[in-house]
């Protein structure tokens, strides 16, 4: 009960505090937080209801969507759907093949049934609801600790998932708020037949590639647009060419007025994750081991992707989704250290936890008790730097899963088998009958992300890294496969491939409601490994559960601790992001990162000609050539430039999975496409500087221009209900 307790004191803090505290425009709110921060809305010029925003029944909350790893909105009442292109990448890559490029050269659907289906594990989710749980969940945790803590509060989420989706087309989760204090049910709709429509090319979609990314100026077109269908009967169905496009309860406009510098700016959509609120031991390791880690691990694989692909463009094809993402996480990590090391968070953040421990000590806190916060707070810290000993292991095992198709699929296809020899309720999240379709859709994908000379030679790699670490973190079922010999490993992976039959997928998804008896007999050589290792993974799985218990069990100790300091200083409160629909607000302004230099707010295509070398990252296609000399932009021009605009800069907080989020003005219209971040505001996932945050959006004028003049859709106009020029 002491944490049901807790969370309620908790909600109550931070509803008392958002009211006051909203500033620098700082902060990724839950909608129902809007209410309390009107005020600051208003003041920097939103026209609307904040109320209404709260409200996730209507307009425009229903319109946003997430889409893939990233955040779209419906823009049309037809199913439209607008999202970035390197969201909807991996959707264009399964469509693509050296004959037919869709990745080099885009592609537009010149009727519905052209249109291409996504991959079978791609989803569009609308949320419909978010309530809190939070005493349902705990009710039963008083007096556990460790493992048995965790496993009562997957219990509890599990019985409250289970019951939100006795209606058939829904996907629900139970999600944590500020680190186990409060806990929402998030109940959305699962669209699983989504199509592409509307993609440009490459060369327009990620113009500049990774040179650029994370820079500005800008000058992409980072957009895609798919649509979301639905059987006759109006609900969620797998994809069938008799489905019929989905009618959204309401879906944005997009703007045709011009925007400046000041303008009221705000962004719905799902960050991934923020650790704003760590403690200064996690701002520690992440500085010190966890980004130069990351930054040497992405690297490697990407090398070695890029050794194995050359001059196989069936290879290069077939992995351009994975280096694509490979590429953007080792910048990003490359940014996040250098941003993280420019502000000296780490030492900021031991200073200012200090300094909350000290205002603890010093008995001036309320209602809080302070000797067993103190108490929480210490047997917390311990319970990290525990973890901390198996990190190198944890890392490199999760990367040889998820960065693998073939092995995964062996491994997933075990792991399935045994978890089904027990009831559904018990089973490990992931791997429920609700998970049935997804994994299904991840088996049936592999043909078209995957090749066996590049996926051997990643393993390769991966497992030498793993082979290379102190005997200490080695998991004896890994060393049985593998052996711990790097110069025999090659030859071991060769065999587990050769003797494997699941790059076939009729047999590699026929496999997936075989029991595990069958499995564990099959004379297949991926799957007898997978058979060895997926015991150790349970057991590793147990071993985080005991870890992760202990951390939800007392993180919300640390919380109260921190809201209450940070009411003190009259500073901001909002919990940090987890993948749930929040809202930023702001306006759009330039940036001044560096002594004697100065960034406007908004590029021009001037900028794509100059850029223009002829050869990748910056070989603008000639149809975009030709239209900029031409000159004829029509309405889209931005009439203080005389020219046409292609990107903006706002000081929106924003993370990665805000990728796709819709911009609106202050009047809800859609004025832009979230995109990127600057270089210097990388970093913002754990620290927010207001001197530095810039999020970086595509001008929606750019794209109706390109729409319009240099890769006509002139039936998409009209369906999106704009002018043809």
């Amino acid at each position: 009960m002491r944490l049901t307790l807790l969370a309620v004191a908790l909600s109550t803090l931070c509803l008392s505090t958002t009211a006051t505290v909203a500033r620098a425009d700082e902060g990724m709110w839950m909608p129902s937080q809007l209410p309390d921060i009107a005020k600051s809305m208003r003041e920097r010029g939103f026209r609307g209801d904040p109320k209404q925003m709260a409200n996730l029944a209507t307009a425009p909350m229903n319109a946003v969507v997430k889409v893939g790893g990233g955040t779209g909105a419906f823009v049309s009442d037809q199913g439209l759907v607008l999202t970035n292109h390197h969201v909807a990448f991996g959707v264009i890559q399964y469509n693509s093949k050296p004959e037919h490029d869709y990745i080099a050269k885009g592609y537009i659907a010149a009727d519905r049934s052209g249109e291409l289906p996504a991959n079978p594990d791609f989803r569009v989710l609308v949320t419909t609801d978010f309530d809190n749980v939070t005493a349902q969940v705990l009710k039963g945790t008083a007096g556990l600790k460790g493992k048995a803590y965790n496993d009562a509060v997957e219990r509890a989420s599990k019985a409250l998932v289970s019951a939100c989706e006795a209606t058939a087309g829904y996907r629900c989760q139970v999600v944590s708020m500020y680190y186990g204090a409060e806990f929402y049910r998030v109940r959305q709709l699962e669209l699983r037949d989504v199509r592409l429509v509307y993609a440009p090319p490459s060369d327009i979609g990620n113009y500049g590639g990774e040179t650029d990314n994370f820079m500005w100026p800008r000058h992409a077109g980072d957009f895609t647009i798919l649509r979301a269908y639905v059987g006759k009967d109006g609900k969620p169905a797998d994809y069938s060419p008799d489905n019929v496009p989905y009618v959204p309860p309401s879906h944005l406009q997009i703007s045709t007025r011009n925007v400046k510098e000041g303008d009221y700016a705000m962004l719905a959509g799902y960050p991934g994750i923020t650790y704003r609120h760590r403690t200064a031991a996690e701002f520690a390791q992440q500085m010190d081991w966890q980004l130069p880690s990351r930054v040497a691990l992405f690297d490697g694989m990407i090398r070695t992707i890029e050794t194995a692909t050359k001059g196989n463009a069936d290879a290069t094809v077939a992995y351009a989704s994975q280096m694509r993402s490979l590429k953007n996480n080792l910048k990003r990590a490359q940014g996040e250290l250098e941003g993280m090391q420019r502000s000296n968070s780490a030492t900021v953040r031991a200073q200012d936890e200090q300094a909350m421990l000290a205002w603890l000590r010093g008995g001036k806190t309320g209602a809080l008790d302070v000797a067993a916060t103190l108490g929480g707070i210490q047997e917390l810290q311990q319970g990290l730097a525990t973890a901390g000993a198996l990190r190198e292991r944890d890392q490199l095992l999760s990367t040889i899963v998820g960065q693998t198709q073939l092995f995964r699929s062996a491994v997933e296809l075990q792991r399935r088998a045994l978890e089904r020899q027990r009831p559904d309720a018990e089973r490990r999240s992931g791997f429920q009958e609700r998970d049935e379709k997804l994994i299904l859709g991840r088996l049936q994908q592999v043909q078209r992300r995957y090749t066996p000379a590049v996926e051997q030679a990643l393993l390769l790699d991966l497992v030498r890294q793993y082979q290379a670490l102190p005997a200490a973190q080695h998991v004896a079922e890994w060393d049985a496969v593998f052996g711990t010999d790097p110069a025999q490993t090659a030859d071991r992976i060769a065999a587990l491939y050769a003797g494997s039959t699941l790059q076939d997928e009729s047999r590699r998804v026929g496999w997936l409601h075989a029991d595990a008896r069958a499995l564990t007999a099959a004379d297949d050589t991926l799957l007898k490994a997978a058979a060895l290792l997926v015991p150790a993974m349970v057991r590793l799985d147990d071993e985080r559960d005991t870890r992760d218990g202990e951390s939800l069990r007392l993180r919300p100790t640390y919380m109260q601790a921190l809201i209450a300091y940070r009411k003190s200083q009259g500073r901001a409160v909002y919990p940090d992001a987890n993948s749930t629909l929040r809202v930023s607000f702001g306006r759009i302004q330039a940036l001044s990162p560096r002594d004697g230099v100065d960034y406007r707010p908004l590029t021009t295509v001037a900028g794509i000609a100059e850029k223009h070398t002829g050869s990748d990252p910056f070989n603008a296609p000639q149809p975009l050539l030709d239209a900029i000399r031409k000159g004829d932009f029509g309405t889209t021009a931005e009439p203080s430039l005389k020219t046409q605009t292609v990107n903006f800069l706002t000081n929106l907080d924003t993370t990665g999975g805000n990728s796709g989020s819709p911009v609106l003005d202050a009047d809800g219209k859609l004025i832009g496409l979230n995109f990127d971040s600057n270089w210097e505001a990388v970093s913002a996932s754990w620290a927010f500087d207001p001197r530095y945050k810039r999020a970086i959006h595509v001008d929606m004028r750019y794209m109706r221009w390109l729409m319009a003049k240099v890769y006509p859709a002139p039936h998409l106009l009209r369906e999106l209900n704009l002018p043809a020029q």
